[in-house]
């Protein structure tokens, strides 16, 4: 008995058979859960859309999912609309096929994340949330993560838990630092993002700037060599030096994080992309005014700025700073100074020679002598300390020459 198909030609049997073939396929390769196919959309109601994914049975996408589309992609979906779908559920308790078009749909941002972290762009996220790590974000249709390492929004907060619920619904620019799709993990880097994003506003500054210009920044950073003020998108470094005309063993000493201060342009290294600034400069230099506020004799009040072996260094309100040297500290029988005074004392002392032309001042304690002719050795070991300290102590333009690196690259 002939097998042949009656009345089609051999072109159409090869045809039928393909099909066939293929209806074969289907059924032996089910949709797997985890799957994303992509479907045509057959049937739109109020509560759920049907859609043909090349199964046995087609598949249904419930109202939940469709309420996770946004508006503006839910009013283009339409009868023979094709839809990338992940597979749910192969067969619910009622033996449906239960798919997302919104999982489908975040196939795309996984690759579009992909190229993100291989490209380095900086991306915009949502803050959704927070847990003891760090911030949850939404980006997409996907929800990421930003660690509390990489986070730089919080502020100065001490309560960072506080401070990141506050960000809740704010915008932040971030890079993709990681990629995992299987474990559905998704990683991003605000620190990363502001690095690139304040470089590109460090050389506009620089471009920008001019020594001798002044400008508002705030304090955000406290190092031992000076302290780092940001002046709209890029620090610039206070050498320790340039902070007060009084001597500043620590910046903390005067300033502190978050502090808004007004900054002179000391020195802009486009070469180095630094930018050196001062906050002396915009004090009055005590020294100018010394001859005619202070005199020999008179009794004024300090603060113990610095304790050395050979005394203690004393700057006035106005930051007027001399010594007072050990043989002038009490009745001038003192062996050490340490356990007399110590930093951050308040003394009353009279002023025992002033050289303004020399920026020198020397101070005693000892109230029932005549300085000013019993001193004179002391005043000789005095000015000749201050001589050898001045020597070893760098200048403001020199220390300018040796701006440690940006907190960023500390």
């Amino acid at each position: 008995m002939d097998n042949a198909i009656p009345n089609i030609d051999p072109e159409q049997e090869e045809d039928f058979a393909a099909l066939l073939e293929e209806s074969y396929s289907y059924e032996f390769s089910p949709p797997r859960r985890g799957e994303i196919r992509n479907a045509v959309i057959l049937e739109i109601g109020e509560r759920e859309i049907i859609v043909d994914l090349g199964a046995k049975q087609d598949g249904v996408v419930p109202s939940q999912d469709l309420e996770r589309l946004d508006d503006e992609y839910r009013s283009t979906l339409q009868e023979g609309a094709e839809v990338p779908v992940y597979v749910i559920n192969p067969r619910d308790s009622d033996g449906n096929l239960i798919v997302s078009i919104n999982m489908g749909l975040q196939r795309y941002d996984w690759e579009k994340a992909r190229e993100l972290l291989a490209s380095e762009d900086v991306v915009t996220v949502t803050v959704t949330g927070s847990n003891k790590g760090g911030i949850l974000v939404r980006w997409n249709r996907l929800e990421g993560f930003i660690p509390s390492s990489h986070l730089v929004s919080a502020g100065f907060s001490q309560d960072r838990r506080d401070a990141w619920n506050s960000l809740l619904g704010e915008q932040l620019h971030v890079k993709v630092i990681e990629v995992d799709q299987d474990r559905r993990r998704l990683i991003f880097s605000e620190r990363e993002a502001q690095r690139e994003w304040r470089a590109k506003q460090k050389a506009r500054l620089l471009s920008e700037l001019h020594e001798g210009d002044v400008v508002k920044g705030t304090v955000t950073g406290l190092r031992d060599f000076g302290a780092f003020v940001d002046l709209g998108g890029a620090d610039g470094l206070i050498h320790v030096s340039e902070l007060a005309w009084h001597r500043v063993d620590h910046p903390r000493d005067v300033l502190r994080v978050g502090d808004e201060i007004d900054v002179y342009i000391l020195n802009l290294d486009r070469e180095a992309n630094r930018i050196a600034l001062s906050r002396k400069r915009l004090l009055e230099d005590p020294w100018e005014q010394a001859a005619e506020r202070y005199h020999e004799g008179q009794l004024v009040e300090g603060t113990v700025t610095n304790v050395v072996d050979f005394g203690a260094f004393v700057a006035l309100d106005n930051g007027l700073e001399g010594l007072l040297h050990l043989s002038e500290m009490g009745d001038g029988s003192l062996k050490e100074p340490y356990s007399y005074v110590k930093k951050g004392d308040r003394l009353t002392l009279r002023i025992s020679h002033l050289e303004p032309e020399k920026r020198r001042v020397g101070f005693t304690q000892r109230w029932g002598t005549d300085t000013a002719s019993e001193g004179d050795g002391g005043e000789a070991d005095a000015a000749e300390v201050q001589a050898t300290a001045a020597e070893v102590e760098p200048s403001a333009d020199d220390s300018v020459d040796e701006t440690p690196p940006s907190e960023d690259e500390a």
